[in-house]
């Protein structure tokens, strides 16, 4: 038996927990122990050496782990890509968010907003910064806690419009996700997998890391409102 312990940021775990399970039907002589956590910690954790065989971030975060020599160059894998939706607490009356300039209307009556703290937020800041309102609008932005999906926060009435991507809205209670943000400013985020210096085992996680980038997982990661590479 061969025995994988794979890192990655908060966005990616419903979806890992999934091509875990797919890989190893294939290959029931792998077990793939995953534990998600705020992706500036994995990342952390990656730098100080622990043990993992494999970590899943954002594709910045993993070409940053690259440069800094933390993991094996060339071995990057890109992954999914993933797209910001928009939700309000549950029974909230909905805003139009069916344009750019609905959107930034809606950002604007919005009492509270809430954003993570992963790749999104940061270009969220910089899309409110582009439209000269981030001054204007900075005191009611409530950035959740590493690890922390701004789902909850909606679901507990701590902010009235949030922002994430949709693999970490959907199936959250007490929210209502109005959809993904208007093409003319949607968010994509590359998650990619690669091979840390720790691992012992590189060319197991190189056939997995294959394997979850293959058309076999296409229609997965589509059910999870995540699209393929």
């Amino acid at each position: 038996m061969t025995h994988l312990q794979l890192i990655s940021s908060m966005a990616t775990k419903p979806l890992l927990a999934d091509l875990v399970a797919l890989y190893q039907a294939q290959a029931p002589g792998v077990h793939i122990q995953v534990e998600s956590v705020g992706g500036v910690d994995a990342t952390q954790r990656v730098q100080a050496g622990e043990g993992f065989d494999a970590v899943v971030l954002a594709s910045d975060a993993i070409d940053k782990l690259i440069a800094s020599d933390h993991v094996l160059a060339g071995s990057r894998v890109d992954l999914v890509h993933s797209g910001v939706a928009v939700a309000v607490p549950e029974g909230q009356s909905a805003p139009d968010i069916a344009s750019e300039d609905a959107l930034r209307q809606a950002v604007l009556a919005a009492p509270s907003v809430g954003l993570s703290t992963g790749p999104s937020g940061v270009q969220l800041r910089q899309l409110f910064e582009r439209w000269g309102i981030l001054t204007q609008i900075g005191s009611k932005l409530v950035q959740a806690k590493p690890g922390v999906p701004v789902g909850a926060l909606l679901a507990r009435g701590e902010v009235a419009l949030g922002f994430q991507q949709l693999s970490e809205m959907r199936g959250v209670a007490g929210i209502t996700v109005l959809g993904p943000l208007p093409q003319a400013v949607q968010i994509t985020t590359t998650f990619s997998g690669c091979v840390p210096h720790s691992c012992t085992q590189p060319d197991a996680v190189r056939s997995v890391l294959a394997f979850w980038a293959s058309p076999a997982c296409r229609a997965l990661k589509e059910q999870h409102g995540m699209t393929a590479p």
